[in-house]
């Protein structure tokens, strides 16, 4: 990880839907394999299953960084103003990684992955 001491609200709900979601899929996955016949098939399962293990796994060492409730009676608009520009950018990063999935053109892909990733930075420096 790095030198932060502890996660912000935002990343610490976004961890737990990753980790919530990929639970799940792994559960279906498992559950179906097994009724698969064709090697490929199952064997795209199988892998399926042991990355998202390995994901969760890595999401998981980052719950003893989730933040603690304290009482804080200091307003500053900052934080409604950098929220705001995260929001942005998360949506971005969101859209454009569905539109890569949709997209088969190497051209037009080769561009979103490059916004994409552009994204990704922007959102990082906010």
């Amino acid at each position: 990880m790095d030198q932060h001491s502890h996660l912000a609200w935002h990343e610490t709900m976004e961890i737990h839907k990753l980790v919530a979601f990929q639970s799940i899929g792994i559960m279906k996955l498992k559950k179906a394999c097994k009724d698969k016949n064709d090697p490929t098939l199952r064997n795209l399962y199988q892998q399926a299953t042991t990355g998202l293990t390995k994901n969760l796994q890595e999401l998981l060492a980052f719950y003893p960084m989730a933040p603690v409730p304290m009482e804080d009676h200091y307003r500053n608009e900052l934080p409604f103003y950098a929220g705001d520009l995260l929001a942005l950018f998360k949506t971005g990063v969101r859209n454009y990684a569905i539109a890569i999935t949709e997209t088969a053109t190497p051209a037009l892909r080769n561009v979103l992955k490059k916004h994409l990733s552009n994204v990704i930075d922007t959102h990082a420096a906010v």
